[in-house]
């Protein structure tokens, strides 16, 4: 790690390892924090020096989202925040009225960004790799939403209603407006489930996988928000009362898109309930399921109002994603094919048969002598390994059928829906398998061998 952050350095990116993560062998890089440019170029030199560096003494980086099923995967935190020509943070709560009201709007600019291009925000983290990871383990869910934190959620909703808010907090302010509330210097994120949360004076989109690069999610943000505050400044410049119009402003913004912010557990169940039944916000759970939405009519309007994307180049990386995401899992198919039908069937074989072998010799010794242990794991080894077969045999079908689809659209959702179900069902065959066949006879490492073994 010590030389990674050397080579970073070399290279000018500032940037300090600070602990390690929660799964084994993951580990936290934490970059300082520069312009949108810089910073996706610095995102994409971090991943090609991490993988050089490890070679080196030889490790493997895994850049996959989610390579080992019931442990953390991995992602980025993309913090992001906008500011002045002169360097003044427009999301910083301020020292004076002007300030807060200042602090308010950008806010309101971002919320209202949010809620309207949510599919934007998922199709910029959509791949393969993420979607195993999103929805469990401190990922977050596939329905965006954003935290603020208690107070200033309550602060919001003061404004709202229009009446008076009693502050937790100690540092208080006053915002220029005066029917606007006071309200706390600084909320802090408290809630890790959370897509897109506000951390004090920035927010952090967490949806990206570990391999994803930044520039995708960053131009997505900066567009929608720009389109906001675009909104927001035809309204407010031709305005006669300015504080009147920015009070009314706040108001209706926070009224028609506070349906974004939740503060609560982003697993629970019921919330995906509320969020798409009463709310009405997009969930899109898997990269077939949103990458169609990249070319609906308001999305393909923001990006050619803003001279972002044409039409040809929505559709273009629309199409490319779709592309990519079926030759993931068409190699993954293929690859789990070659391991089962070489490796892990044999190794199945061989071991039921030296099960059967023990109990034959052991029932000639001693007739009368129970021998429970070579019975049943031989008769469920066997019943687990006609279950791989029969879903080996399933799964070679689907992937040969997958080549008479038409479309990309169509390609894609057939692997999601057929070729990845087959996947799933023969893993779990596999998998309890290698919980009843000896170590010497399973060809590949396991789990523990992997992530804790040290040699």
């Amino acid at each position: 790690m010590k030389e990674l952050d050397e080579s970073l350095w070399r290279l000018g990116v500032l940037s300090k390892t600070e602990h390690n993560e929660v799964a084994p062998s993951q580990h936290e890089l934490a970059p300082v924090f520069t312009t949108t440019n810089i910073a996706s170029d610095h995102n994409q030199l971090t991943m090609e020096v991490m993988k050089k560096v490890a070679a080196k003494h030889h490790m493997v980086c895994l850049l996959h989202e989610k390579p080992f099923a019931g442990v953390n995967g991995s992602g980025k935190h993309n913090n992001w925040s906008i500011s002045t020509n002169t360097g003044i943070n427009l999301l910083e709560p301020g020292e004076t009225p002007h300030e807060n009201a200042q602090f308010l709007l950008f806010l309101c600019a971002v919320i209202k960004a949010v809620d309207e291009y949510a599919d934007l925000l998922r199709i910029a983290i959509a791949s393969a790799g993420n979607d195993h990871r999103l929805g469990a383990q401190e990922a977050p869910p596939a329905v965006v939403s954003m935290f603020l934190g208690d107070e200033l959620t309550e602060i919001l909703a003061a404004i709202e209603a229009d009446t008076s808010y009693d502050a937790k907090e100690k540092a208080l302010m006053r915002v220029g407006v005066h029917v606007l509330p006071k309200f706390p210097k600084d909320t802090t994120d408290r809630n890790r489930t959370s897509p897109f949360a506000f951390t004090g004076n920035k927010f952090e989109f967490r949806m990206l996988g570990s391999a994803d690069t930044i520039a995708c999610a960053n131009m997505m943000i900066n567009t929608a928000v720009a389109e906001e505050l675009r909104q927001f400044a035809d309204y407010l410049e031709g305005a006669e009362d300015f504080h009147s119009a920015l009070n009314r402003l706040i108001r209706k913004t926070i009224k028609e898109h506070k349906r974004i912010i939740f503060n609560g557990n982003g697993y629970d169940e019921a919330w995906i309930e509320e969020a798409t039944k009463v709310r009405g916000l997009p969930n899109l759970v898997s990269t077939p399921d949103a990458l169609p939405h990249y070319a609906d009519e308001k999305n393909i309007h923001l990006f050619l109002t803003h001279k972002v994307l044409s039409q040809v180049e929505v559709h273009s990386r629309c199409e490319i994603l779709l592309e990519n995401y079926i030759k993931v899992l068409h190699i993954e198919a293929l690859t789990m094919i070659d391991m089962v039908s070489k490796d892990l069937l044999p190794a199945m074989s061989s071991y039921g048969k030296t099960l059967c072998d023990t109990l034959r010799a052991k029932k000639k010794a001693f007739a009368d002598m129970p021998c429970p242990y070579e019975e049943q794991t031989a008769k469920r080894l066997c019943e687990l390994t006609k279950e791989a077969f029969t879903q080996l045999r399933a799964l070679e079908e689907s992937v040969e059928n997958a080549s008479g689809i038409e479309g990309s659209q169509e390609t894609a959702m057939y692997y999601k829906n057929v070729v990845l179900a087959c996947m799933e069902r023969l893993r779990a065959a596999v998998d309890e398998a290698e919980t009843i066949t000896a170590k010497e006879y399973w060809p590949y490492p396991s789990y523990g061998d992997m992530l804790f073994s040290i040699k």
